[in-house]
């Protein structure tokens, strides 16, 4: 097994600015902790929580400090259509492993598309995959099979928008071997318990607690999505 060298250790605030706090995002509880504790990465952590707690957004401000670009891509990418991110990656700092990768991709399902017409109309030395060609979900992991080949750094924000069953089961593989690789890292927001479940993930359940560790079957998200399972009618009847 190759010494692990990770592309990011820790994301720490740049510089103490009670202002960013008084502002969104800042406000959000998830942000205010990272900013005032900071928060170590390990080879895979995973996001999980409610609509609208601050998930996106974290993993977005990470991507970006990273040199990816806010709509998905490699590091130094410029695809950019409406720039709606906040500015919180600007007063973050990302403490590094010597020696670890410096590239890496930024995968959002709601971006897709959009990212895809971009790689068509700027392609590279060798020709890009004809990524629209396929269905959503196929699309998406044909991205990760092609981009794999270089370990570094993987931000995905709630992927499962794109991907069925097993497609989730398929992702987890492709991002294994990328870890396994000692030179790999894997930061990745998501609803689904199929991807919480990823092997070996430090999971950070997000809400207005801010963050909190906690194991899968600790989950609401996993606790809900059982209870449902077994008895869709007891959630199902108040919806009439």
């Amino acid at each position: 097994m190759p010494r692990t060298r990770l592309p990011i250790r820790r994301v720490e605030e740049y510089a103490p600015d009670p202002l960013v706090r008084e502002r969104w995002p800042g406000t959000l509880a998830p942000v205010r902790q990272l900013l005032d504790d900071g928060l170590d990465l390990d080879p895979v952590t995973v996001f999980v929580g409610d609509n609208g707690v601050g998930k996106s957004t974290l993993v977005e401000a990470i991507a970006l400090a990273f040199g990816m670009g806010p709509e998905g891509g490699s590091t130094m990418s410029g695809h950019s259509t409406r720039p709606t991110e906040s500015q919180l990656w600007e007063h973050l700092v990302l403490v590094r492993e010597p020696g670890a990768s410096k590239g890496g991709f930024f995968l959002r399902a709601e971006t897709m598309h959009g990212l895809f017409t971009f790689l068509e109309e700027h392609p590279g030395a060798r020709p890009e995959p004809r990524f629209h060609e396929r269905s959503h979900g196929e699309s998406f992991l044909d991205f990760v099979i092609d981009r794999s080949r270089w370990p570094g750094l993987w931000i995905l924000d709630e992927p499962e928008s794109a991907l069925s069953f097993s497609g989730c089961l398929a992702l987890i593989g492709l991002l294994q071997s990328i870890v396994d690789s000692g030179l790999g890292q894997v930061v990745l927001s998501t609803h689904s318990p199929v991807l919480a479940a990823f092997p070996g993930a430090t999971i950070h359940e997000v809400g207005e607690w801010g963050l909190r560790r906690a194991a899968w079957g600790d989950l609401d998200l996993v606790r809900n999505q059982r209870a449902f399972l077994e008895a869709p009618e007891r959630y199902l009847r108040h919806l009439a």
